[in-house]
């Protein structure tokens, strides 16, 4: 789509860039950005020519620079060499859920390669897929605060309603962190949609992690990320109790609120037992 009200781009080189003059929009894959009218744009500025690296692999976990596109992120997590990222860690096994948390994206492969993490991030949509994965899997987002400040918060506790979030005005997301110990548990991931290659109406994660502990998440079908945890693994209807009663079910075209609710739980249900097999 032209967006015929920008008269102005620049490229981001340093944070100092990031200060955001009035009509001003930060772009990153720009796959939301360029796909409908945005009246109040003025002007682009582009977060891709920071060179921020896509992925770094310490003993902390995973870091996502925000500007890593779907695509790399995917590529890397399947053992193809995408990145110069280090390769990845055999026993972080939570990895498996990043394919899938990507297929719960409604877009094709050509939107793989340009759609970044840190941009559904901040799209905040229900059925954001790199939102699904980070709350299952306790990802913090890295935020870039206006004043020249950072603050973390997990992902999870980002998103405020249905494509909303905590972000202010000049904030920046830099990028979102796995930490090591989510990405060595036994996790995974189920989705749902009314049609075939619908948008996702629920999608469910599942994990165990080394200390026996166990979390759900729920999102899709949730206005916000619900994150539920326990000591161990839960029977059958503590889970069922806990998915039916967690707010925030919601009614749009793709899925009404009950539904959604019921979905969850039997998502939830076959994740657990897979998980106690």
């Amino acid at each position: 789509m032209d967006i015929d009200t920008v008269t102005t781009y620049r490229r981001a080189r340093g944070r100092a860039d990031l200060a955001l003059a009035p009509g001003e929009v930060l772009l990153a894959g720009g796959t939301w950005l360029m796909s409908e009218p945005q009246p109040e744009a003025t002007g682009f500025v582009d977060l891709t020519t920071l060179d921020w690296p896509d992925l770094e692999v310490t003993e902390a976990g995973l870091r996502i620079g925000a500007t890593c596109t779907i695509a790399q992120l995917v590529a890397w997590a399947q053992g193809r060499a995408a990145t110069d990222a280090a390769p990845l860690p055999p026993s972080w096994t939570a990895t498996s859920m990043i394919p899938d948390a990507a297929n719960a994206l409604l877009a094709s492969y050509k939107i793989w390669n340009t759609a970044t993490v840190g941009g559904n991030v901040c799209r905040s949509f229900s059925a954001g897929a790199m939102v699904s994965l980070a709350a299952g899997l306790d990802g913090l987002a890295v935020v870039w605060t206006a004043d020249g400040g950072e603050r973390r918060l997990p992902v999870a506790e980002l998103m405020t309603g249905n494509g909303t979030n905590s972000l202010k005005r000049g904030d920046v997301l830099r990028a979102v962190e796995l930490p090591a110990f989510a990405l060595r548990s036994r996790a995974l991931l189920r989705k749902i949609a009314l049609a075939e290659l619908g948008r996702s109406g629920a999608v469910v994660t599942g994990r165990v992690d080394e200390d026996g502990s166990a979390v759900f998440g729920v999102t899709a079908a949730t206005l916000v990320p619900v994150v539920l945890r326990y000591p161990a693994l839960p029977d059958s209807a503590t889970l069922a109790a806990d998915i039916a009663a967690a707010p925030g079910y919601y009614t749009d075209p793709l899925g009404v609120a009950d539904w959604r609710r019921g979905v969850s739980g039997v998502l939830a249900e076959a994740i657990r037992q897979e998980l106690a097999a």
